[in-house]
């Protein structure tokens, strides 16, 4: 088995969660012929100063393992933040590679996602229009007469993940045309077609009231007028919206449940299926919707429970 791509992991301050990822990884199929690159954060504060030792003295240990072809470490000596740190970290990966596969700390990997994430690499490199591959499915319902094992949305997926060189170097992570994009309505409608929550969480980024590298990654796709393809059954599931993590709070609306070890997806070029776009993008709703939507829902339940 020749594999190419190599693993870039982000980790800082949950060694649990980077011990399962770690592990459900190096049981993959493919693993000790895949070179692995681990970019551990530096503390905020001395809150989290005890948390991230453990995972950086976990990860030296690695340094002994045979479960991967080579492993290459990088501890920053100060927190440089979850944005900042994928953006160097999967930059400087691709100035000596064509192609890479992105984790976080807080994800089980299945049993074939490596082989997975390689294979729609090579068969989907020279298509200009596919932006990413995602290893994650979101839970939403496919069309019971849908007979393929890919399909494509305009929302690019950040929960384990690959792309190439020459699209990761086609993004503005300034976003220099946000002020024209900020009062185009037409456009702002147009890039929520990835989620309902894509303009909101742009304007956010640019306001400074959140840091996401992401909501960037996501735009620079819709400005390329490009696609993510996603797999029919997850190979990833997030085991991070648990509270424990600084980006995510407490959720389980986006749980997956694995595909089987045996899953090996046919690979076709999908087209955009109308009733999976939508579905997609219903799922992803501005913060404020969801919270209106759970509320009605309530009400509903208990209207409905004294009637």
């Amino acid at each position: 088995m020749i594999l190419s791509a190599p693993v870039v992991l982000f980790t800082y301050n949950r060694p649990e969660h980077a011990r399962e990822t770690i592990e459900s990884l190096s049981r993959n199929r493919g693993a000790k012929n895949t070179d692995l690159f681990v970019f551990c954060d530096g503390a905020k504060d001395e809150r989290d100063a005890a948390n991230v030792k453990l995972v950086q003295d976990y990860i030296r240990n690695l340094h002994l393992s045979s479960c991967f072809r080579s492993i290459e470490v990088s501890f920053a000596q100060k927190n440089m933040g979850l944005a900042n740190s994928i953006i160097r970290g999967v930059s400087r990966v691709l100035e000596s590679h064509d192609e890479v596969i992105v984790l976080e700390d807080d994800l089980v990997i299945g049993a074939g996602f490596l082989e997975y994430m390689n294979e729609a690499l090579a068969f989907f490199r020279e298509n200009k229009t596919i932006w990413s591959i995602s290893g994650y499915a979101p839970p939403i319902e496919l069309p019971k007469d849908y007979a393929h094992d890919l399909y494509v949305t305009p929302r690019a997926c950040s929960t384990g993940w690959g792309t190439w060189a020459d699209r990761w170097q086609a993004v503005d992570w300034a976003v220099a045309d946000y002020q024209q994009f900020k009062v185009d309505v037409c456009r702002r409608l147009a890039f929520n077609r990835g989620g309902l929550d894509m303009s909101a969480m742009l304007d956010a980024q640019m306001q400074g009231k959140m840091d996401s590298w992401a909501i960037r990654w996501c735009y620079s796709q819709f400005v390329h007028g490009s696609l993510t393809v996603y797999p029919v059954h997850s190979y990833v599931k997030n085991i991070g919206m648990d509270g424990s993590g600084t980006h995510s709070g407490v959720s389980e609306k986006y749980d997956t449940t694995l595909a089987l070890d045996d899953f090996r997806p046919r690979l076709t070029s999908p087209i955009p299926n109308r009733t999976i776009l939508r579905r997609v993008r219903n799922l992803y709703l501005h913060p404020v919707t969801y919270a209106l939507s759970s509320i009605k829902r309530y009400v509903v339940r208990a209207i409905r429970s004294v009637l």
